[in-house]
């Protein structure tokens, strides 16, 4: 009897801990110390966790040192942005999210980037509220799932989008040179751009286009190289075309 008391007793104290954590909403009318402090240091360690997973799911196509060090610092300056206007939350939300479309409208930011900026702007918002239990759990979750995305490679394309540029010199007709290659070895592909350089004496064709996945790069090349006479050819990928 007392043995089922006490485990009772042990289990109502750990519900209560949880409820504490996740219920309490810290933030109140007036400001406090050490309510700001807790506020402001967790909105940091959480910035910093999803700028480290930024950092660690980005290093095959380099990291941008200035986002991740965005994304450490907005958090922090979205919740005293709520903090100090209060209780007004829809004004609180207009001037974060003002800051967030403000910073980020110069930056050529990818879609999986602004998704790493919406989640350290709604940790920011959560942690601000007062919130904090919720926004690391909030937290945790994006992690998790930015992590297993990374590793098993979820929606990334075997062969990436490119952009190629190829010299063909003036007395060959460069229309229809090089379809037939571009329709065996290519999943689409469309002709963007023709132009003349070398004072007329080059003609210069830009495609857009992604290989198959059972083509390699070099043997498509290769191909390529034996119609316009070994000139230059320049591939250049989507993501890099936008940096």
């Amino acid at each position: 009897m007392f043995l089922t008391n006490s485990l009772a007793d042990t289990e109502s104290s750990v519900n209560s801990i949880i409820d504490s954590i996740f219920n309490a909403q810290i933030a109140s009318e007036t400001l406090t110390l050490p309510s700001v402090l807790l506020i402001l240091f967790s909105a940091l360690i959480l910035g910093a966790l999803i700028g480290l997973v930024y950092i660690w799911t980005q290093k095959k196509n380099g990291a941008d040192t200035s986002l991740s060090i965005s994304l450490i610092m907005v958090p922090a300056v979205v919740a005293v942005i709520v903090m100090l206007v209060g209780n007004s939350y829809a004004r609180a939300f207009t001037l974060a999210g003002a800051f967030s479309i403000v910073r980020y409208r110069s930056l050529p930011a990818t879609p999986k980037d602004i998704s790493y900026v919406f989640m350290s702007l709604a940790i920011g918002l959560g942690c601000g509220i007062g919130y904090v239990g919720y926004s690391a759990l909030f937290c945790v979750i994006f992690i998790l799932v930015m992590l297993i995305i990374s590793v098993t490679g979820f929606g990334y394309p075997k062969k990436r989008e490119m952009q190629l540029k190829v010299v063909i010199p003036e007395n060959l007709n460069f229309e229809g040179l090089l379809d037939d290659i571009m329709e065996s070895d290519t999943a689409y592909w469309r002709l963007a751009k023709v132009k003349t350089s070398d004072f007329g004496t080059m003609f210069e064709l830009i495609y857009r286009l992604k290989l198959k996945n059972n083509v390699e790069t070099k043997a498509f090349l290769d191909k390529i190289r034996c119609r316009n006479g070994n000139l230059n050819i320049v591939i250049t990928y989507a993501a890099d075309e936008e940096k």
